[in-house]
């Protein structure tokens, strides 16, 4: 929360009450809650969206009781990529699922958020809790302004009516997190407003729990995958200039020189690799259930890669509504 908010915590009316809302939104079931139509479906298919998780993983750990959180209530600190792998089955199931199985993964999130509580013991006991609107608005934050600016360093900018209608959008996501509208920021502008003082703001700390968990998102630990060099300096280059030091990210003129050409050729090469390929799976297995058909043996190995596992959450849902 930014300093002097008072935090606000998600009930389950509360929760329901968005889910209920979010129903009355024109469109088929079957499209889910963004569709082939949506900005959000045309940024999010794309796989270069995870050169930016590196960054949003960082900045919200940042937050002290996302921090608190992952170490007292995950395995991040033991398996990144089991963690990686559990967090986008719940994301690409909202953002490509039909509206059924976007309602089921808002509801089964929203449960395992009401387990994850207890206390700052370095900050006089504080008191936090994963469903509160604050701490939620950060992390849903850091995704929206990390996928824009790794989408924008391989693919044209999207123009200016375009980003608002992807911020737009980005809001329903929001909701099936339990953010309520009026939480946010209205339009692209405030909501920049919003990141760029959070990112000054004392509300955000790396201490120690935070830079312990960030040596695991930087390393890959728990996995043989190590994150390339060129991946970590184009990771730090994107870092605000405060928590480059205080992650104790390198990033001299060697590193200013790695991130400078890997976005260059990545920028000449990405848009070469087949769609079989570039998009992800999750993307295809919603291609494939409009067109009345189940995933094919590509896209179920291409979400294993991505969700570790086969098919979205809730799958058989899907499969009754195309």
């Amino acid at each position: 929360m930014m300093e002097g908010e008072s935090p606000h915590y998600v009930s389950r009316e509360d929760i329901e009450e968005l889910l209920s809302e979010l129903e009355k939104l024109p469109g088929e079931a079957r499209f889910g809650f963004f569709g082939p139509n949506s900005v959000t479906w045309r940024v999010n298919r794309e796989s270069a969206i995870f050169l930016g998780a590196g960054r949003a993983a960082l900045l919200q750990i940042a937050h002290p009781w996302v921090a608190a959180s992952l170490i007292e209530h995950s395995n991040l600190r033991n398996d990144a990529i089991g963690r990686f792998h559990s967090t986008f089955r719940v994301i690409y199931t909202m953002l490509f699922g039909t509206r059924a199985q976007a309602v089921a993964a808002s509801r089964q999130i929203y449960q395992l958020h009401a387990g994850i509580r207890g206390q700052l013991t370095h900050q006089h006991g504080e008191h936090y809790e994963a469903n509160e609107i604050n701490a939620l608005r950060w992390v849903y934050a850091t995704l929206v302004e990390s996928a824009i600016l790794a989408y924008e360093c391989v693919l044209p900018p999207l123009t200016t009516s375009e980003r608002e209608l992807y911020y737009t959008e980005s809001k329903w996501m929001a909701a099936l997190f339990g953010i309520p509208a009026h939480a946010l920021p209205a339009g692209w502008a405030a909501f920049a407003r919003y990141t760029a003082d959070m990112v000054e703001s004392p509300v955000l700390v790396v201490d120690e729990a935070a830079c312990m968990l960030g040596a695991c998102v930087l390393s890959g630990v728990g996995t043989w995958v190590r994150p390339p060099r060129w991946y970590l300096a184009l990771t730090a280059h994107w870092m605000p200039a405060r928590f480059k030091a205080d992650f104790q990210m390198p990033f001299g003129a060697e590193e200013a020189k790695a991130a400078e050409r890997a976005a260059r050729k990545l920028r000449l090469l990405y848009r070469c690799i087949p769609g079989i390929l570039r998009f992800v799976g999750p993307y295809h297995e919603a291609k494939a259930r409009l067109h009345g058909h189940p995933p094919g043996p590509i896209t179920r190995r291409n979400n294993c890669f991505w969700m570790g596992q086969s098919r979205m959450l809730y799958s058989q849902l899907g499969d009754l509504q195309s």
